[in-house]
């Protein structure tokens, strides 16, 4: 098992921007991919980025161009570059490695992000 922790989240106006991080507890995060996922009021979480274990990304529509995920290995952490940021963008903010539809971890406590039109 592996431990999570996001942290960087916020009050923010819209058009600005956010760093987030997620840590891990153990090394072998390295070998996962991993995936930023939100979770606004009265919706589903969503999968909004993912990095696999060698630096290819890939982007939900709806933050193509505005946010980018990185890793860093040799510190267990995976970081969310929010820039541009929408109102629409308020949610709390999670990470995990996604085993198909399911995640392979215990979700932690999340980060939130709020924006303010």
């Amino acid at each position: 098992q592996v431990q999570l922790v996001e942290s960087g989240g916020g009050l923010v106006q819209a058009g600005g921007s956010l760093r987030l991080s997620c840590a891990a507890s153990r090394s072998i995060f390295a070998i996962y991919p991993m995936n930023w996922y939100r979770q606004a009021p009265g919706k589903q979480r969503e999968m909004i980025a993912g990095i696999t274990a060698g630096g290819s990304t890939n982007y939900a529509d709806s933050v193509k161009g505005r946010f980018t995920i990185s890793r860093d290995n040799a510190k267990n952490t995976v970081y969310l570059q929010m820039n541009s940021l929408k109102p629409e963008d308020t949610a709390v903010y999670y990470c995990n490695a996604p085993r198909g539809i399911e995640v392979w971890w215990d979700w932690g406590q999340g980060t939130q992000v709020t924006v303010s039109s």
